[in-house]
Formats: structure tokens, sequence, C-alpha cells
């Protein structure tokens, strides 16, 4: 059987927002599957998601919020909360999300490892936070259908 959504929804892009570099996954249009999309240095994210916008249509932009294992803020959650605010202002119709981001990097790094990765690419650090993105974004997917039923 074949069902047509009852309307199109907008992909969700995710932040892994760093000081240097910035991670960035996409959904699918139907929400489902977090890819990889691109690491970008910072100073440059802005621009990055203007011509993404320009391209695609997006409801959500979710960035990671770093904190402690107690739930306490990190040292660059200060940084982030600016970024946030910062996309707030800049992208006024679509939804910015804080979405907790505690262990994607160790997670990210394990993965790469037993995907039988190379030594060599496990250290390049824009394909760690592209990983980071996505499994960020994978796991707001699957609250987001939690939330649903």
């Amino acid at each position: 059987m074949f069902f047509l959504p009852l309307h199109k929804m907008g992909r969700i892009l995710a932040i892994d927002y760093g000081t240097k570099r910035t991670g960035i996954a996409v959904s699918d249009p139907n929400r489902m599957i977090a890819t990889a999309l691109d690491t970008v240095p910072t100073h440059q994210i802005t621009k990055f998601i203007q011509d993404y916008l320009s391209r695609e249509t997006v409801d959500i932009i979710v960035v990671g919020h770093p904190k402690h294992l107690d739930n306490t803020e990190s040292s660059t959650t200060q940084l982030t909360n600016q970024f946030v605010n910062k996309l707030k202002k800049e992208f006024t119709t679509v939804k910015i999300d804080k979405y907790d981001e505690r262990f994607t990097s160790k997670i990210a790094s394990q993965s790469l490892i037993e995907s039988g990765q190379s030594k060599k690419v496990r250290r390049d650090k824009s394909i760690l936070d592209q990983v980071s993105a996505t499994i960020l974004l994978q796991d707001y997917l699957e609250n987001l259908s939690f939330r649903k039923l």
C-alpha cells in the first residue's frame, strides 16, 4: 500500500558547533535518516547555512548543547548559547533547537574505529565533527518519533 504525506516536511539541519570547525548533518525530507553533510570553518557557518537554506527547505536547525556528565554547563556552553542566539536573529523562519550532545564525540570516535577506518581518517577532526553532528541528529530524529507516539 502506498501513502502520500499530508504535507511536505522540511529537512532538519544539525550542527556540532566548535570554536574552529563546525560539523553539519542533515535529515532526509521524511526526517528518518541523518546524513553527514560537511565540516566548515566556524567563522563561515552562517554563510554556509544561508547558502544551504537557499537550496533546501529546512524547518529546524538543531545545535548540539554541550554539558558535563552531571548536567552542568561546559566551558563551551556559553559560546554555543551565543551562537544559538545569533541563529535565532538571523534565521527567523526556522525553528532553532538545542539538543544534548553528551557522548556524541565519543560515540563518533568509536563508530569510526568499529567501521574499520584507518588511523589517518580517525585523526581527521573534520570527519569526527561530521559524524558527531550525524549522531546528534539521528538521536534527535529518534526522540521526535518517540514524542509522536
